[in-house]
C-alpha cells in the first residue's frame, strides 16, 4: 500500500437520527448472510491459489470484517446511548448470529494457511511494510492461540476445553453473585449506623423497604439493611463507627463463594469456588500445552508487551518501594486512632484500617470532591482539553455541528485539523447523562478507523472517526454542567484513547490507531492524559468558578495534589499482591498441590501484606477478574500501563513543564510515536522511540510519593 499523505476523505457516517430498532433485524441478517457468502468465496479462492500480496489477501478480509462490524457497531452504540426495549430485543436476537459469523472468519483454516504461506514466501514477505508484516504476524499468532492450527483429536479437545472454561467462568460469577445476595444485616438502632453518610443511609433504608419488606423505612429513623454490594460494603468499611458491624461485613465479604460463606455447605454440594478454581487452572494449563506453550501465563504474554520475567521484575520493584510506605501509613493510621482515643488502636484489625484511614484523610486534607465541583464546568473543561491537545500535538479541534446526523440533540460533532489545516479525523461527543436510555460511565469507541483499503473512490485514505461518551450532569436552570475532579480525569482519560485512534499515521487498517496495540500498552495514552489534570497551568485554565469566574485557588490545588497520594503505599502494595498471585497461579502452581491456592497466596502475602490475613480469608473465591474475566495472567497490566504513562509524562517533566518550546517538542515526539504508529510497530519499540530507552518505574513511584525526593 502506498503511504498516501494527502487526499484523506471524510468517512461515510451512519444516519443516526433516522435509524430505528425495526432496521436492526433486516440489516444485520443481510450483513451476516453477505458475510457468510463472502467467506465461502474467499475460502474457495484460497484453496486453489495462495495470494502473494497484501492487496490480494488482506484487503478483501478487511472489507469482509467491516461489512459485519460496522452495522453491528451502530447497533451496539445505540444500545449504549439510546436504549429501548425494542432495540434490546433486536440486539439479543441478532447477537448469536453475529458471534457465529465472526468466529467463522477468525477460525477459518484456509485463511490461516494463506497467512502462513505469505510469511514463508520470502519475496512476497519482503514486499510488505514492517507494519503490514506485524499485522500478518498478529493474525497468525491470534489464530494459533484460538486453536485454528490444531487438527483432529487435539482440535476436538481444544474446543471441549473452551466450552468447559466458558461454563466454569459463568458458574464462578454466579456463585459470587449468589453469595453476595445471600448476606444481609438489618440495623434497627441509631447507634449501629453512626458515622454513615446520608447517601449510605438512604440506600440502606431503601434496601430495608424493598428487600427486607420493612415498608416505611427512612434514612433518618431506619431500619437500615446492609448488603455486600459494593456501595453498601464500601460505605460500612469506610464510615461505620460500629466496629462489630464493620467486622461482620468484612468477614462476610472475604468469605464469599467459599466453604465459610453464609449458607454453606449447600445440600447440592455446589457454591464453593475453591473447587472451580482448581479445575479452571488445570484446564488452562492443558489448553496452553495443546497450543505449544509451557503454561497459561505464557499464553497470556504472547499477546502482551511484557514478558513473564519483565512483568514480575516490575511488580517486585513496585512492591519493594510500596512496602515501607504502606508500613509508614499503617503506623500513621494507628497513631491517629490512638490520639482519638479508639480502643482498637492497640490491636488494629483488617476491618479497622479503612475506617481510620478515611478519618485521617479528612483531618489531614479537609477536601471533599464536592468542594471542587463549582470550578469545573463541562464546556470550559472540554475547551481547555482541546486547547491542551492543540498545544501538545499541533492540531486544532473545530466544531462541525450540523454537518452530520446525531442520535440526540445534545450530541456535538467535531473535526480535527492537522498543522496544514487539512482534516485528520472526526469525532462525536455525547456529554450528558440520560439514565433512562444511556449506560453509566465514560467511554471511547471507534466509528471507523484510518484505512487505505476502505478509502472512497478518488481518495487515498479514509480518515478515522471516534465516539466520546460521558455522563455529565445536564445544565439545569441557569446552572451549567458541573463536574467533580474525578469526572474531569475520566474525560481526559477517554480523550487520550480517542487521540490514539484519530491521530494515527498508519494507513493499513488492521494495525491503524488502537488496532493490535497490546493489551498492557493500550492504556498508555489515556493514563498519560490524566497526568495533565494535576498540572497547575492546565487546572488554572479549565478551573474557573461558575459564578465568579475566579481561578481554582492555590490552597485547593495543593490539597488536591497532596490528597492524591494519600494511602498510595497500601494501594500499590495491594495491587502488587493481586498481580503477583495471579501470575504465580498461572505460571507455576500445580493444581491439587498441598494447601491449594490459598497457601500460594499466603506465601506471597509475606511480602505484600502489612497486616496478617484472617484465617478464613478466601478472597480468591471472589476474584472474578482472573477466574471469570479478561485479566487471567494479565492483572499486572493495570500497573504496567501506569508505569508507561507516568514515565511518558516524566519526559515532559524532564524537558520542563514551564518551558513552552520544550513541551511542544516533546509533544510532537509523543504524537509521532505513541499516537502515530498504531499497532503497526511493537509497543516496546514505540515507547523506546519516544523515550529513548526502556520503561522505568521511577516516575510512577515519584508521582505517587513512594520515593523520598532528595
Amino acid at each position: 500500500g502506498s503511504r498516501g499523505r494527502g487526499g484523506g476523505g471524510k468517512p461515510d457516517l451512519p444516519k443516526w437520527s433516522s435509524i430505528t430498532s425495526e432496521h436492526v433485524r433486516p440489516a444485520i441478517t443481510a450483513a451476516v448472510e453477505a458475510c457468510s457468502a463472502e467467506i465461502d468465496a474467499i475460502e474457495a479462492k484460497l484453496n486453489t491459489s495462495k495470494p502473494s500480496t497484501w492487496e490480494e489477501l488482506m484487503d478483501p478480509l478487511e472489507r469482509l470484517s467491516e461489512n459485519l462490524s460496522r452495522p453491528w457497531g451502530v447497533v451496539s452504540h445505540l444500545k449504549g446511548v439510546r436504549d429501548s426495549e425494542e432495540l434490546r430485543a433486536a440486539y439479543d436476537e441478532m447477537q448469536p448470529a453475529v458471534v457465529t459469523a465472526s468466529l467463522r472468519i477468525g477460525q477459518s483454516r484456509p485463511v490461516y494457511d494463506a497467512f502462513v504461506a505469505l510469511t514463508e514466501n520470502a519475496a512476497a514477505w519482503g514486499a510488505l511494510t514492517p507494519a503490514q508484516q506485524r499485522a500478518v504476524e498478529c493474525e497468525v499468532r491470534d489464530a494459533k492461540l484460538g486453536g485454528v492450527a490444531l487438527d483432529g483429536v487435539e482440535k476436538e479437545r481444544y474446543n471441549e476445553i473452551a466450552k468447559e472454561l466458558s461454563a466454569l467462568s459463568t458458574e464462578f460469577s454466579n456463585n459470587v453473585l449468589d453469595a453476595t445476595k445471600a448476606f444481609e444485616h438489618l440495623a434497627t438502632t441509631k447507634e449501629e449506623v453512626e458515622g454513615l453518610p446520608n447517601s449510605a443511609l438512604e440506600l440502606a433504608a431503601q434496601t430495608a423497604s424493598t428487600r427486607g419488606k420493612h415498608e416505611g423505612a427512612t434514612a433518618a429513623d431506619g431500619p437500615w439493611m446492609f448488603t455486600l454490594d459494593a456501595p453498601s460494603y464500601m460505605a460500612v468499611r469506610m464510615h461505620a463507627k460500629d466496629r462489630a458491624l464493620r467486622e461482620k461485613v468484612y468477614r462476610a465479604y472475604l468469605t464469599r463463594a467459599s466453604e465459610f460463606a453464609v449458607g454453606m455447605p449447600r445440600a447440592d454440594g455446589k457454591g464453593d469456588n475453591a473447587k472451580l478454581i482448581e479445575t479452571i487452572l488445570a484446564l488452562r494449563t492443558e489448553k496452553a500445552q495443546l497450543i505449544g506453550y509451557a503454561n497459561f501465563a505464557e499464553v497470556s504474554m504472547a499477546k502482551k508487551m511484557a514478558t513473564l520475567v519483565s512483568a514480575e521484575a516490575l511488580l517486585e520493584d513496585i512492591r519493594a518501594m510500596a512496602r515501607p510506605a504502606a508500613e509508614r501509613e499503617l503506623g500513621e493510621i494507628k497513631a491517629y486512632a490512638k490520639e482519638q482515643g479508639a480502643p482498637e488502636a492497640a490491636e488494629m484489625m483488617q476491618w479497622d484500617t479503612g475506617f481510620w484511614a478515611e478519618r485521617l484523610r479528612e483531618a489531614k486534607y479537609e477536601l471533599k470532591e464536592e468542594d471542587l465541583r463549582p470550578y469545573f464546568q463541562l464546556p470550559a473543561v472540554i475547551d481547555g482539553m482541546f486547547e491542551l491537545a492543540a498545544k501538545l500535538f499541533d492540531i486544532k479541534v473545530v466544531p462541525a455541528d450540523g454537518q452530520v446526523e446525531v442520535w440526540h440533540p445534545d450530541v456535538r460533532f467535531f473535526k480535527v485539523l492537522g498543522a496544514d489545516g487539512a482534516p485528520r479525523a472526526y469525532f462525536y461527543l455525547d456529554p450528558y447523562t440520560r439514565p433512562a436510555e444511556k449506560r453509566g460511565g465514560a467511554w471511547m469507541d471507534d466509528v471507523v478507523g484510518r484505512s487505505t483499503a476502505m478509502a472512497a473512490p478518488g481518495e487515498s485514505v479514509r480518515l478515522p472517526c471516534a465516539h466520546m461518551v460521558c455522563n455529565g450532569t445536564p445544565p439545569v436552570g441557569g446552572k451549567p454542567s458541573l463536574m467533580t475532579h474525578n469526572e474531569v480525569t475520566t474525560l481526559f482519560h477517554e480523550f487520550g484513547h480517542a487521540l490514539q485512534h484519530m491521530l494515527t499515521r498508519e494507513d493499513s487498517g488492521p494495525v491503524a490507531g488502537i488496532n493490535q496495540v497490546d493489551w498492557d500498552a493500550v492504556e498508555l495514552p489515556s493514563q498519560f492524559m490524566e497526568n495533565w489534570c494535576y498540572d497547575k497551568k492546565v487546572l488554572r485554565t479549565i478551573g474557573k468558578h461558575y459564578e465568579t469566574g475566579a481561578a481554582l485557588p492555590d490552597d485547593l490545588y495543593e490539597k488536591l495534589v497532596a490528597s492524591k497520594n494519600f494511602g498510595s503505599g497500601m494501594r500499590y502494595l495491594r495491587q502488587c499482591h493481586f498481580a503477583m498471585t495471579d501470575l504465580e497461579l498461572h505460571a507455576r502452581y500445580v493444581p491439587g498441590a498441598a494447601g491449594g491456592v490459598f497457601a500460594v497466596e499466603a506465601k506471597i502475602a509475606e511480602g505484600t501484606a502489612v497486616m496478617p490475613a484472617i484465617a478464613e480469608d478466601r478472597f480468591l473465591c471472589g476474584f472474578g477478574h482472573i477466574f471469570a474475566g479478561g485479566y487471567s495472567a494479565g492483572y499486572y497490566s493495570y500497573l504496567w500501563a501506569e508505569v508507561l504513562s507516568a514515565d511518558a509524562f516524566g519526559a515532559f517533566e524532564e524537558a520542563g513543564l514551564e518551558d513552552e518550546a520544550a513541551v511542544k517538542t516533546t509533544g510532537a515526539r509523543f504524537a509521532d510515536t505513541v499516537l502515530a504508529l498504531g499497532g503497526g510497530t511493537p509497543p516496546l519499540e514505540v515507547f523506546k522511540r519516544f523515550r529513548g530507552r526502556e520503561p522505568n518505574v521511577e516516575a510512577l513511584l515519584r508521582h505517587n510519593g513512594l520515593v523520598v525526593v532528595a
